[in-house]
């Protein structure tokens, strides 16, 4: 692929993270624990974070979700760095076109889990909750750290299955790996913060988040088409030709 077409694919795969980043956060494995989570790190009571704000109580959650994303994004960009050099050494270690293969398996596995996240299929060993456990004895910074490492080195039935779909999407395209890593943080952090300002709004989030987790694996299951039959460079070349014109003068 040429220059042009490289950077039309590398922003709809971080179109993409963007997207799984915000839906592993509103998933049902961690947005209805949220408020209990704020709590947790933050030493205050659901019903203090949930009633009115002061200064101080928005210093407060402001702070320690800073410290918690922290943790978070440390084991998240790890892992998607991690995931870039294996792509890269098995295209160096594979001759040819290792890394259309590469994203042809990337396909296959994201619409299985765009199937499970939907919730058409059940894979049983995605349903066993596995969290690494950080137990705080104080409240502190530090420990508030520890606790966003240990929430994202856990393989939750919802996290895992769609941040593994970046992880291999970041596989397959090691020079990018990192940023579509890096988005999916950003994706994670936004919904994040939005919400420890406007909690209330959680409950009704809650209510619809079968009805988001069914669009999110419709949504996986198209892009895995879109890997798995190798339509990304037509997707990028008519793209390409809609913004210069090209396709609205075939049309005319």
């Amino acid at each position: 692929m040429g220059g042009i077409e490289t950077d039309t694919f590398l922003l709809l795969g971080m179109i993409m993270a963007l997207g799984a980043g915000a839906l592993s956060f509103l998933s049902p494995c961690v947005l209805p624990i949220f408020p209990a989570y704020l709590s947790y790190i933050t030493g205050m009571s659901v019903k203090e974070i949930q009633g009115e704000r002061t200064g101080k109580v928005r210093k407060t959650l402001l702070n320690h979700s800073f410290f918690f994303l922290l943790g978070v994004s440390l084991i998240f960009i790890s892992l998607g760095v991690g995931a870039s050099f294996l792509g890269q050494w098995i295209q160096q270690l594979l001759s040819g076109d290792s890394g259309l293969l590469i994203q042809r398996v990337a396909g296959i596995f994201i619409i299985v889990m765009g199937l499970f996240v939907g919730g058409w299929i059940n894979i049983n060993f995605l349903m066993k909750e596995k969290r690494l456990q950080y137990k705080k004895s104080n409240v502190s910074y530090l420990g508030t750290f520890f606790v966003g490492t240990g929430f994202a080195a856990g393989w939750t039935p919802c996290i895992g299955p769609i941040f593994g779909s970046i992880l291999l999407l970041a596989a397959s395209n090691p020079g990018q790996g990192v940023i579509y890593t890096i988005m999916y943080v950003v994706g994670f952090i936004i919904p994040f913060l939005l919400l420890t300002f406007f909690l209330g709004s959680t409950k009704w989030i809650v209510k619809r988040s079968q009805m988001i987790m069914r669009v999110g694996g419709v949504i996986m299951i198209v892009m895995g088409i879109v890997l798995l039959a190798g339509f990304m460079p037509r997707i990028t070349e008519f793209l390409l030709d809609l913004v210069d014109g090209t396709w609205m003068s075939k049309l005319g």
